[in-house]
């Protein structure tokens, strides 16, 4: 038998601690399809931007999904101003992100109110109600009905 060493590795360096925000902040929720974003919004902030634990560039990793959460912060120049916690549930990550800037719209809102006309020229404050329609009876789908036979 030969002896060897196996290395196993901890659970600490593995995972982190996650990033928490303290302090008083600005709540508000966005939603999409069948999407919920739990946003808060920290005034005195870095920038920072966590999504369920992570930081937004790693639970959105691509670079449309990015934009679409950042659209909000750059539009009013606060990118540098404020700390951003977010938990979401449900629905795809576009829905997540969309989701997610409704809810950042909504916060950015109460934080400042002459924010609101330039977030609803967007449209951001809108709620985008578009859902699956559901299947019907004898379709194969919404609205795809069988294809016609002759014989």
């Amino acid at each position: 038998m030969s002896d060897k060493k196996v290395e196993i590795k901890k659970t600490e360096d593995i995972q982190k601690e996650p990033i928490k925000f303290k302090g008083r902040f600005i709540f508000a929720i966005g939603r999409r399809k069948t999407a919920v974003a739990q946003v808060r919004i920290y005034k005195n902030g870095s920038g920072v931007i966590i999504v369920n634990n992570q930081k937004v560039d790693q639970y959105f990793p691509s670079k449309e999904l990015f934009s679409i959460v950042f659209q909000c912060l750059k539009l009013t120049g606060l990118t540098d101003d404020l700390d951003v916690s977010v938990i979401t549930a449900g629905g795809g990550k576009k829905a997540q992100a969309e989701a997610t800037r409704h809810g950042m719209a909504r916060a950015l809102e109460i934080l400042n109110k002459d924010l609101r006309p330039s977030l609803k020229a967007k449209n951001w404050l809108t709620r985008d109600s578009r859902k699956k329609e559901r299947k019907k009876p004898g379709l194969k789908k919404a609205r795809r009905a069988p294809q016609w036979s002759k014989r």
